[in-house]
């Protein structure tokens, strides 16, 4: 078992420092994706459970004809397992849906200031940005969101690493245009100035 922190195993992860780990879990997770977008998710469903239930099924006949040829007393292949606790602690779940509660709420609160307009400002940006997304959501469906995310969380952070110069310089470059069009759109618009000065 890792005694990393989670949030080092993830680092690692995304960063490919055990390549052999981070391609199975991209591998399978692309693959998960990649069958939901052809198949309900109750045929992927179904599909894993008969495939891995086909390879403990054939593992444990096999492991069973060996130990009948060898008369040797091994037992059950999968004892070790069998024995293991599984089940989920109490407080890892307290803990995990306190969080996600508080997580929740906080959504719950911006929303709600961005619906109700408490900042003239932050609800424009807040248009734009589902103004954009209704362009986003008519080219792409959420599947294919889904696994353009899971492409790019495992390809940026090793493309940021290799290439961290060139890519600070032109965001940096990105930045200082979009900040000067907002202060020239600000400076237009009555009333958005004042706004942002107070």
């Amino acid at each position: 078992m890792d005694s990393k922190p989670y949030k080092e195993q993830v680092v690692d992860l995304l960063y490919w420092r055990d390549t052999q780990r981070s391609g199975v879990v991209f591998g399978a997770s692309l693959f998960l994706l990649l069958s939901l977008s052809v198949c309900s998710i109750v045929s992927v469903l179904a599909y894993v459970a008969l495939a891995l239930l086909s390879v403990t099924i054939t593992f444990r006949i096999y492991k069973g004809i060996l130990q009948a040829v060898q008369k040797s007393e091994e037992g059950h292949p999968f004892k070790m397992y069998l024995e293991q606790d599984v089940s989920v602690p109490s407080d890892l779940v307290h803990k995990y849906s306190e969080g996600a509660l508080r997580h929740l709420n906080t959504g719950i609160k911006e929303l709600r200031r961005l619906f109700l307009v408490e900042d003239l400002i932050d609800s424009l940006k807040f248009a734009i940005l589902m103004w954009i997304l209704t362009y986003i959501g008519a080219l792409f469906n959420g599947l294919t969101l889904l696994i353009m995310g899971l492409v790019g969380v495992f390809s940026w952070p090793i493309i940021y690493e290799k290439h961290q110069t060139q890519i600070d310089h032109y965001y940096g470059m990105v930045t200082s245009q979009v900040k000067d069009v907002v202060g020239k759109i600000q400076a237009k618009v009555p009333g958005m100035a004042k706004a942002k000065a107070e």
